[in-house]
């Protein structure tokens, strides 16, 4: 995928988050849970991953059917990163078999 068809996959998602009192977070447009524990959550949404960082971070919801996650707990950070789609190409024997 392009940086092109990033943009428009990115300008047509809308996604939301709401965070209240920085202890309970409700996040929309999530397609997985890639990790979880008390301190750290890693969530897979349609403009990429997104990384919470806390404290007694628990998953008070979680929706397949609406793409919807409500986290409790105490909230110190929200991060985005982009998807790792090229992990294959990053060691030496991705680099060979490309």
């Amino acid at each position: 995928m392009n940086i092109d068809e990033r943009k428009t996959i990115a300008n047509s998602v809308i996604q939301n988050i709401v965070l209240e009192n920085r202890n309970k977070l409700t996040i929309s447009g999530v397609l997985d849970v890639l990790s979880f524990d008390d301190q750290i959550v890693i969530l897979e949404t349609d403009l990429g991953l997104l990384n919470i960082k806390g404290e007694d971070i628990r998953i008070n919801k979680l929706s397949i059917d609406t793409s919807d996650v409500i986290l409790e707990g105490e909230i110190d950070s929200l991060s985005y990163s982009q998807k790792d789609e090229n992990k294959k190409g990053s060691s030496i024997l991705g680099k060979i078999f490309k």
